[in-house]
């Protein structure tokens, strides 16, 4: 019996690169046998005709569907809506551009049948810009240490999963979703293998250094309290540190009464101080609003309209 696979991709200015990408897709699986596919392109309201682009891939195909969103909700809030419009025994998540070649949709897929439940694509040689390397390190080096991430553990935006996993992810319903997070807290049945990477033909990175930034943010306040623990033990030696300089400062004015007070090292200490304060309350501040945001209930996205025309729907 042929197992089906489910391809979702999250996309945003790609009405150049869309068809493309689709079209590989129906090469590398009419290539392979027991396996049956399925497209769920879901488009986080790109400003150009992507959509359309998109609505015209669905006009005939029983095999594709086409996910609209209200506004521009981020890629892991995409995932979440592409996630739900599956129906694959298998979820394979993939980028619009064609960096991530579907072409190598085969390995991940080997790879699964090994046993393991999430598999990721690994890259020899990435072709991203300085820029959005040095994010890739960043991200990987947050998730680690707030999210426990095995340090041998390639994490990309490339991977495949098995049906229970994503059963699991799209019960998260919080509006702050975090696929990586979702993922490491389901399974650690994962594993790496190596895909090649191509260079970005058209355009540029949907991410600027403000949503990756968010993006980190999201990562390890909606995951991991890590964050707190790490104010508080800062809190805890600041206190200490400040107490043993007092002491410092009594005796040494106490066998010296000739030395003057320092007004200049007070002054720094107070701003060094209070400006650790206010970062520390407005990290709890954080976790606070992203409650109060949750218990009102915000939508992790937003359907406008949605094209499908497969079997059954």
């Amino acid at each position: 019996m042929s197992k089906l696979v489910s391809f979702v991709i999250p996309c945003y200015r790609s009405e150049q690169t869309i068809g493309r990408v689709v079209e590989e897709i129906d090469v590398t699986m009419k290539a392979l046998s027991g396996y049956e596919y399925e497209i769920v392109l879901v488009n986080d309201a790109s400003p150009d005709d992507t959509f359309e682009v998109i609505r015209s891939l669905c006009t005939g195909r029983k095999n594709i569907c086409g996910v609209n969103l209200a506004r521009n909700f981020g890629q892991h809030a995409a995932l979440m809506a592409g996630f739900r419009h599956t129906r694959g025994d298998v979820v394979i998540c993939l980028d619009d551009d064609g960096q991530t070649p579907a072409g190598e949709a085969a390995k991940l897929l080997a790879k699964l049948e090994e046993g393991y439940d999430v598999v990721y694509a690994a890259y020899a040689h990435k072709q991203h810009s300085f820029f959005r390397n040095f994010g890739s390190r960043v991200n990987a080096l947050m998730t680690r240490v707030m999210l426990g991430k095995p340090k041998e553990l390639y994490v990309s935006s490339y991977f495949a999963m098995k049906r229970f996993v994503a059963e699991e992810i799209i019960r998260y319903e919080n509006p702050y979703p975090y696929v990586i997070g979702l993922v490491l807290r389901t399974t650690k049945k994962i594993a790496n293998v190596e895909v090649a990477h191509r260079e970005r033909q058209i355009g540029t990175s949907g991410y600027t250094m403000g949503k990756l930034l968010g993006l980190w943010f999201n990562g390890f306040t909606a995951f991991s309290i890590k964050p707190l623990r790490i104010a508080t033990v800062i809190g805890v030696v600041s206190a200490c540190a400040g107490f043993l300089y007092g002491i410092y400062t009594v005796l040494k004015k106490f066998f010296n009464p000739a030395v003057p007070v320092g007004f200049s090292a007070l002054m720094a200490s107070l701003v060094f101080f209070c400006g650790l304060i206010l970062l520390m309350l407005g990290l709890i501040g954080e976790y606070i609003g992203r409650i109060y945001i949750s218990m009102n209930n915000s939508p992790q996205y937003v359907i406008r309209e949605c094209v499908d025309e497969r079997d059954g729907d």
